[in-house]
């Protein structure tokens, strides 16, 4: 159907405003207002309804997308009834997202193939959708990346990616040791960002066991359990792995009912572990 040149100037002028919502939906909206018996403010008060809808739902989008998630979480879809201990009502209370106005951290402690990272995720992406800057990274992603950064002497700038989101989600915090420029490293990101900006963190090892993290350095991980824990709610899930519930009868039980023990790794290994240790090394 040809537009005539009074609908067609009224497309440019939306078009130039960046309404595509009016745009899409003027004529339709008009002929059922007519036939409702709507009002000219019933009218516009549709549209615009509808165009600020389409304007929240893209604003959501490109927040998530900014997140950089693995994969999208759902509190919902979180399997409650296989960890052995598991404080639901915590959980759902944190999902208030109240700890976010108070700069408090978040902290999922428990053994490998639990939900850790699930839960984790599904926080973020509930803070994105209520208007929160989010960032999801791998423990030792962040220290290689600030690591190059530091080498070309940009350590400053890039630190800013990591400070800037409402919530950074640190995740896998001790599944590798790092080395002493990866602790310090590291150290930077949890101290710049106390009582500035949550962090929602996962890890496998107990926080007396931290110093093994951390080179051995038990100043540094004085200094870090410091910051994360002055204002931290602190999530322990017990139980067995998810994902070997259908071999678990192959897996030794040392290994099985242990954290994951790895080799050493520095600050310039890239990437996450070899695929054969990382199938049993997600929270």
């Amino acid at each position: 159907m040809t537009k005539n040149p009074a609908d067609l100037l009224l497309d440019e002028h939306l078009d130039y405003l960046k309404l595509p919502y009016l745009k899409e939906n003027c004529q339709s909206l008009a002929a059922e207002g007519a036939t409702n018996h709507w009002s000219h403010l019933d009218y516009l008060g549709r549209l615009i309804q509808g165009e600020v809808a389409t304007r929240q739902d893209r604003v959501i989008a490109r927040r998530i997308k900014a997140a950089r998630f693995p994969a999208i979480k759902t509190l919902e879809a979180f399997r409650w009834d296989w960890p052995k201990k598991i404080n639901r009502l915590q959980i759902q209370e944190l999902f208030r997202l109240r700890f976010i106005e108070e700069k408090a951290n978040v902290i999922f402690l428990g053994l490998v193939g639990l939900g850790k990272t699930h839960l984790a995720t599904a926080l973020g992406y509930a803070a994105c959708q209520h208007g929160h800057s989010v960032l999801f990274a791998n423990a030792i992603d962040v220290i290689n990346t600030l690591s190059a950064a530091q080498t070309k002497g940009v350590l400053k700038t890039q630190l800013k990616r990591y400070l800037s989101p409402a919530i950074l989600v640190l995740d896998e915090v001790g599944y590798l040791p790092i080395d002493q420029r990866g602790a310090d490293l590291l150290f930077q990101v949890i101290s710049q960002r106390y009582e500035r900006g949550s962090i929602v963190l996962t890890t496998n090892k107990p926080f007396k066991q931290w110093p093994t993290i951390f080179n051995n350095d038990s100043t540094i991980t004085a200094a870090v359990l410091d910051r994360l824990l002055h204002h931290a709610v602190v999530v322990q899930i017990e139980g067995s792995s998810y994902r070997m519930r259908q071999h678990a009868d192959l897996v030794p039980d040392n290994i099985r009912l242990t954290p994951t023990s790895n080799p050493p790794a520095t600050s310039k290994r890239r990437g996450r572990p070899p695929k054969a240790k990382a199938d049993h090394a997600h929270g």
